[in-house]
């Protein structure tokens, strides 16, 4: 898994020097101390970063901005992560974006919700450290880009 994880971001890394554009990330968090540890984490990474801190913030700016993938906290101002989901997986301009769920709320109920929802991933904060967000992120992201090639 690691070795195949490994090839798919080689391959986005490659897709890039090539011309391929910058991928976008959109961090969907009002926790400002862990949305600026994952900004600047991404940024090194020589990634686009877009931040959110509220629900219809996060809504206006997955239309504006046009993200290649979005982290998603489910609890937040104005509209939850959920209500969020609810409306972009709804709207098929926006049905394959992939989206990753960051929060605290680990269970099980929860999960099943955000899978059925069309999430590729539901991390917990306090069981996911930083390089394992950033390693998630760059897995979906690679392969998104190797299945558009194919």
């Amino acid at each position: 898994m690691l070795k195949n994880s490994l090839y798919m971001v080689e391959a986005a890394k490659q897709n890039e020097a090539a011309g391929g554009k910058k991928a976008k990330i959109l961090i969907a968090e009002d926790d400002k101390f862990l949305s600026k540890v994952l900004s600047d984490k991404f940024t090194r990474k020589n990634y686009a970063v877009i931040v959110a801190s509220d629900g219809i913030e996060t809504i206006n700016k997955i239309k504006s901005e046009a993200p290649d993938i979005v982290l998603l906290d489910l609890i937040m101002p104005n509209k939850n992560g959920f209500e969020i989901l609810e409306e972009v997986k709804t709207d098929i301009k926006y049905k394959k974006l992939p989206i990753i769920i960051l929060s605290n709320l680990g269970q099980k109920k929860d999960v099943e919700r955000g899978k059925k929802l069309g999430v590729v991933d539901y991390l917990v904060k306090s069981n996911t450290p930083i390089n394992d967000i950033v390693k998630k992120v760059e897995e979906v992201l690679a392969a998104n880009i190797i299945a558009r090639n194919l």
